[in-house]
């Protein structure tokens, strides 16, 4: 694609199948237009939305991406705004017949060289961030915890400059569930392994009620974790595996609010001194572990901000370091294209398992798929799930599917895994979080101030124009792919270098900047008592 002035009308066809192509120019295009092949727009066409290329019958196929993503419920002459009001969304498809690791794209030479600066911890992972984490095991405490956590920043942090942060592991589960049923383990693992993150340095500091259903046993019972405990390394060795550190609220010794405080900062400080005392030190870029999102998706998420991901996606396996996708309810749509790339029948099949996870669940709750596609999707041009699932897809790049993780757990292994959450960013960013993930990349192309505390995001913005509006809170504008100003290529290797500086800590983003994050959401299946 050649560069060409904004004023000039530039139209995108993702494939050469396609019967119709977004508009790319800023505003959209009046009726009208003439377009550089001839076509006359027939109606206004909004930026990002569809105009018919041909003439297509009442019930013809319309075809973005190559694949069939609806039907026509009424003509449609070239030249026609299509919108989702003139579509019939296809049924989705079965989880039976796939294609089961078809596709075997042809090894690509490791890329080698590229390294960062992050804190190693003593289980082998690395952080992006030198963080303490405080666990909570259940909502009641939070008003408490953010207190205490107020006053560590503003009396103690200072003191302790090699620490990036204190964050409060605040969430809304912990008591008032079916805690003993069958999927309570979801929400409970999930809360575990983000209180494992790499970003915390294994300083695990939990704050109790006491009266609660998830005991802190329960969440981190013994063995589930180990830190360095420098005062007993002498007579253990290495490492040793410490006593859960818990301030639980409810117990006697605790006369008044302030007490409760005090005893917060005083365990605090423990950690603090211990997470103070490391320092970065080069490791490879294989030690990254990438979550990939799209948030506030529109019609450019397909063209511009997530193939630069996954062209950077593919650049990271290549460095060997993990990359995770995720929002099922936006790939289910897609399962075809996931499965045919699975490095095994084993893959295949667990992507397909949580699939059929997900269809029940909704099924469940009586939610159908279409529900997905928000007001704003369609606003910025996406029509119905199937066209927003063939645009986030695209963001696992081309590099064979190793791995499956389930919700809440930890993933285990290198490469390019699909880890299983519901589409939502906050759920699906919690989610990523207890997988292990040490730095995140998030695209949006309507707009979010969408962050989180415990890792870096980087904000991608899918068009120009969000970019220079939000010029304070996207750190990347691949809308410069649309004008042909730049190519995915060349977006993605300004991603992959940012991820480094960024995980280096040599650059913040603009969430870290304004200190931007939305809360924990732990997905719970489990029903309420």
């Amino acid at each position: 694609m050649t560069a060409l002035p904004t004023s000039a009308p530039l139209t995108i066809r993702m494939h050469a199948a396609d019967n119709v192509a977004i508009v790319a120019n800023d505003g959209g295009l009046p009726a009208g237009t003439v377009l550089a092949d001839g076509l006359v727009l027939r109606d206004r066409v909004p930026q990002a939305h569809k105009v018919s290329l041909v003439d297509i019958a009442e019930g013809g196929p319309v075809v973005r991406y190559g694949v069939v993503i609806g039907r026509a419920i009424q003509p449609l002459p070239a030249g026609t705004w299509v919108h989702e009001r003139l579509l019939q969304m296809p049924d989705a498809l079965s989880l039976e017949g796939l294609p089961i690791a078809t596709v075997k794209p042809e090894p690509q030479p490791p890329l080698e060289g590229f390294t960062f600066e992050g804190f190693r911890n003593a289980d082998g992972s690395v952080g992006t961030r030198n963080i303490l984490a405080i666990t909570q095991t259940v909502q009641c405490v939070a008003g408490v915890t953010d207190f205490a956590v107020q006053r560590i920043k503003a009396e103690l942090l200072p003191r302790f400059p090699n620490v990036d942060d204190v964050v409060a592991l605040e969430h809304t589960y912990g008591c008032g569930v079916a805690i003993d049923a069958p999927d309570a383990i979801i929400p409970i693992r999930t809360l575990r392994n983000i209180s494992l993150n790499p970003n915390f340095g294994g300083e695990v500091m939990v704050v109790s009620l006491g009266c609660e259903k998830l005991q802190p046993e329960r969440l981190l019972p013994p063995g589930s974790f180990a830190i360095v405990d420098e005062r007993n390394v002498a007579d253990v060795g290495a490492s040793a595996e410490t006593k859960l550190d818990v301030v639980c609220l409810q117990d006697d010794a605790h006369v008044g609010f302030m007490s409760m405080i005090d005893a917060v900062m005083r365990q605090a400080e423990e950690h603090l001194e211990r997470l103070n005392a490391r320092t970065r030190e080069t490791v490879p870029a294989s030690e990254l572990v990438v979550g990939v999102q799209c948030g506030g998706s529109d019609a450019f998420s397909g063209v511009t901000a997530n193939p630069a991901v996954g062209f950077c996606t593919d650049l990271l396996v290549r460095a060997g370091a993990t990359v995770m996708f995720s929002e099922v309810t936006e790939v289910r749509d897609g399962i075809d294209q996931l499965t045919s790339r699975a490095s095994t029948p084993e893959v295949a099949a667990a992507m397909i398992r949580e699939m059929a996870w997900y269809d029940a669940y909704l099924d469940k709750g009586r939610v159908d798929r279409s529900a997905n596609t928000t007001p704003g999707n369609k606003k910025g041009g996406l029509s119905n799930i199937v066209e927003k699932a063939m645009g986030s897809i695209v963001k696992s790049g081309s590099s064979p599917i190793t791995g499956v993780v389930s919700p809440g757990e930890k993933a285990r292994q290198k490469g390019l895994l699909y880890t299983a959450t519901p589409a939502s960013d906050f759920i699906c960013g919690t989610l990523q979080l207890a997988a292990g993930m040490n730095l995140h990349v998030f695209t949006t192309g309507r707009g979010t101030p969408y962050g989180l505390a415990q890792v870096p995001v980087i904000k991608v913005a899918t068009r120009s124009d969000l970019a220079r509006r939000w010029h304070d809170l996207m750190d990347i504008d691949a809308g410069t792919i649309a004008t042909g100003a730049k190519t995915i290529e060349d977006v993605g290797w300004e991603m992959f270098r940012l991820m480094l500086d960024v995980a280096s800590g040599r650059k913040k983003t603009w969430a870290e900047h304004w200190k931007l994050h939305n809360a924990l959401v732990l997905f719970n299946p489990a029903p309420v008592t």
